[in-house]
């Protein structure tokens, strides 16, 4: 075994604004959610923001996933698209920093724009993502290394590669290569506009041997058509062999064969949702990836989630990852 994770997903540049509730009305940006937007709406919200300070980093949600698992000690690859300027160059760079390998280095890439996305944040610590894919639109099976996903002990999938016809293959051809050779299969429904819009491919990402299925509470509502948690879980439960469902300052649940264990979550006050998610994952997947049980994977994750929404930004500090790592130690020992 080479990696503890192997994922695939969208190469994105984040960069972040704090604005008030009438700025993001103003701007005509769907709040909470991920939107999919052009070059020339690109810069039409860059007009909106043009005087709010703002925060660049390494992003994309896979991205987060894999450089977490990375900071608390994991070994990944992650296999994404940038194009040939200067976001593509800290893109890679910023990989490289945080110790996960990619197929970045391995092959020039083409012209064009390096995705980016644009995640106004409002005073309730909401985020509201306006994407620009750029070259990631055309992520193929070429950003795929199958030797290295048959070395892997989980393949993830970033569910936003459903709105990608290309990418989407990409993930599932992985998706194959991982199941024939017994590596553990996980994805996420990572937005609520994926479900609506792009359902085939998340269906299809899901399958019927899927080990590991992140959603939060209002992804789930969709996902099952249904507000009442009994059939949810029940629902969910019946996809995967482990479903990670997270409900904000109500911790997680995590379902598996009938089973519904509740996780209570660190209580912090929000100040910026961006990243929770994806750093719930790369939490839960290093903590059972080494050898730890889900329902501690899960309160690794709960307390990793925490630290990033009482913060900016989508990624948290080496210095901060240690710590929760010795919190960690503490916890198991108790």
């Amino acid at each position: 075994m080479t990696y503890h994770l192997y994922a695939i997903g969208n190469a994105l540049v984040d960069t972040e604004y704090e604005v008030t509730e009438a700025q993001l009305e103003a701007a005509g940006v769907a709040k909470r959610h991920m939107t999919l937007i052009d070059a020339p709406r690109r810069a039409e919200l860059l007009k909106h923001v043009q005087t709010v300070r703002s925060h660049r980093t390494g992003g994309g949600s896979a991205g987060n996933t894999v450089v977490a698992l990375a900071q608390l000690g994991g070994r990944a690859f992650y296999s994404c698209r940038v194009a040939d300027d200067e976001l593509g160059d800290f893109y890679t760079k910023d990989l490289t920093a945080h110790g996960v390998a990619s197929n970045l280095t391995h092959t020039k890439p083409p012209q064009g724009q390096t995705g980016i996305c644009m995640v106004m944040v409002t005073p309730d610590a909401e985020r509201s993502m306006s994407t620009f894919l750029g070259a990631t639109a055309d992520m193929d099976e070429s950003a795929l290394h199958p030797h290295d996903i048959v070395k892997a002990q989980v393949y993830y999938m970033e569910g936003y590669l459903a709105a990608s016809p290309t990418g989407c293959a990409a993930a599932l051809k992985g998706r194959a290569i991982a199941s024939q050779a017994g590596v553990k299969l996980a994805t996420t429904l990572s937005d609520v506009s994926m479900i609506n819009f792009c359902r085939p491919g998340l269906e299809a990402m899901v399958g019927n041997d899927l080990d590991f299925l992140f959603c939060n509470e209002e992804e789930a509502q969709v996902w099952c058509g249904s507000q009442d948690l009994a059939q949810i879980t029940q629902q969910l439960g019946s996809q995967a062999h482990t479903v990670c469902l997270t409900r904000s300052a109500k911790g997680c649940l995590v379902i598996e064969q009938g089973q519904v264990t509740e996780v209570p979550a660190a209580q912090v006050k929000a100040v910026d949702t961006n990243g929770a998610g994806d750093m719930f994952a790369g939490a839960f997947l290093y903590a059972v990836t080494h050898g730890h049980s889900h329902a501690h994977a899960a309160w690794l994750a709960n307390q990793a989630a925490a630290r990033v929404v009482a913060q900016y930004g989508n990624r948290l500090s080496q210095a901060v990852m240690d710590g929760l790592k010795a919190d960690f130690v503490r916890f198991l020992a108790a």
